[in-house]
């Protein structure tokens, strides 16, 4: 078999309620891994924040 490198780009529409737009933005980009939620419970009370949904979305 021949070894390929291939760059490889998802994008994602997150509902999260957040104290803020920017604020929504940064949680969204440091809690969503693919399509999963990795924050805990007590992150979410820390930063007050709640990711409702994740939808992978094509280009």
């Amino acid at each position: 078999m021949k070894n390929y490198q291939v760059s490889l780009h998802r994008d994602y529409i997150v509902n999260i309620k957040a104290k803020n737009k920017e604020e929504a933005k940064f949680l969204a980009e440091f809690f969503v891994s693919g399509e999963k939620d990795c924050s805990n419970d007590k992150e979410r009370k820390q930063y007050k924040f709640k990711i409702e949904e994740i939808e992978m979305v094509d280009r």
